[in-house]
């Protein structure tokens, strides 16, 4: 048996080049798909690489903000310690000269002081509660007393301000 189209039979001349166009049609349209997929990944790439390149600019000061508060810290522990034995002058003057200098130069890259007013609410965000301390003068839950201050980097805590708040007395 002959698979040749004998002279008598018709051949179709429309249909096999049609199917051939479709198909290819098809697998274009699937390649044209598959390549929408692949820019719209490459996209959202490089869009989460911006966010995170910005995001390292925003904090980089995070780690010497940090030391630099440190130092803050034990040059005000330093001052009150002098106050309380009564020791004045041009020495105590220059510290707090330096501790204010520093707190402007940390201003100027964005961290700033939380405002920490006795009889506040607690606020688990800002504070962290050192202790509990009862009184008669404050309902539950109130700040009585800081501790430590805290400090913002632009909407970043950077550290907590360290309180007592007040229990029931």
């Amino acid at each position: 048996m002959s698979t040749e189209p004998t002279p008598d039979a018709p051949v179709d001349l429309t249909s096999a080049p049609a199917d051939e166009s479709a198909a290819k049609v098809a697998k274009l349209e699937a390649q044209l798909h598959d390549y929408k997929l692949l820019v719209a990944d490459l996209q959202t790439s490089a869009r989460r690489l911006n966010e995170d390149a910005a995001k390292q600019r925003k904090y980089f000061a995070e780690p010497l903000a940090l030391d630099v508060l440190g130092l803050l810290d034990n040059l005000e522990r330093a001052t009150e310690a002098a106050k309380q034995k009564g020791e004045g002058g041009i020495l105590l003057d220059g510290v707090a000269k330096t501790i204010q200098a520093a707190l402007e130069m940390l201003k100027r890259h964005a961290v700033q002081r939380i405002v920490v007013d006795t009889g506040a609410a607690f606020d688990p965000n800002l504070h962290m509660a050192v202790s509990q301390q009862p009184s008669a003068d404050h309902p539950p839950g109130v700040v009585v007393g800081v501790l430590q201050q805290g400090f913002t980097l632009h909407d970043r805590v950077l550290r907590p301000a360290a309180v007592i708040v007040s229990s029931e007395g």
